[in-house]
């Protein structure tokens, strides 16, 4: 019996059955497709059965936070918000940086970064080593983001959303796997870039 939340690899000209994929879907099991990834590469990947979120915000992103951290509790998810009060005064940065670190440790799954436009959060995640923050202003680049980029933290405008089309993107990111062997290869390389630099400064290539 597979475990729930983890990766298989389909053999190339494999097949699944409807009966099978709606037991893969079910106990939300992530194929991987097209070549192989190896163990190493594979667990690069985003988790797929997403049970642990944190969540923080900048001031301006407050409401936003609040009706996110309800509606993902609501689905039987554990929210992380505990810095919530805390971080109502804190400046987007401060804030990314505590989401990223409990993604990057392993204490959460997935996190969820806000403040007015999104970028400013992205790219103070992507700081930490293991992180990959992307902006998702509509479904379609949420879905693509965790697809195609193995995305684990997600960075929302608040200026930019409504509480309703935010609550959409959240869903179809954190209910869109990462299967594609290729794109699992690629996180590899991903990391490779935060390596410390080598050759007198260069970036080893």
């Amino acid at each position: 019996m597979l475990e729930r939340g983890t990766t298989v690899e389909l053999a190339r000209g494999g097949h699944i059955t409807p009966l099978a994929n709606d037991t893969l879907r079910e106990r939300r099991v992530s194929v991987v497709h097209e070549g192989r990834a190896s163990d190493a590469d594979a667990s690069l990947a985003p988790v797929t059965d997403v049970r642990r979120v944190v969540i923080g915000s900048d001031p301006g992103g407050v409401e936003l936070r609040g009706a996110l951290a309800a509606f993902l509790r609501s689905r039987g998810l554990a929210v992380d918000d505990s810095a919530a009060g805390q971080s109502d005064s804190l400046e987007y940065p401060a804030v990314a940086a505590r989401v990223a670190r409990a993604v990057a440790s392993g204490e959460a799954d997935a996190g969820i970064v806000i403040d007015a436009g999104g970028v400013g959060s992205a790219i103070a995640a992507n700081k930490i080593s293991g992180v990959r923050a992307a902006v998702a202003g509509s479904e379609r680049i949420a879905r693509y983001s965790r697809e195609h980029a193995g995305a684990n933290v997600l960075a929302l405008g608040a200026a930019f959303l409504t509480i309703e089309e935010a609550l959409a993107v959240t869903t179809a990111w954190l209910t869109t796997p990462m299967r594609d062997a290729r794109a699992i290869g690629l996180l590899a390389r991903i990391r490779d870039l935060e390596k410390p630099m080598a050759n007198g400064g260069r970036q080893a290539s």
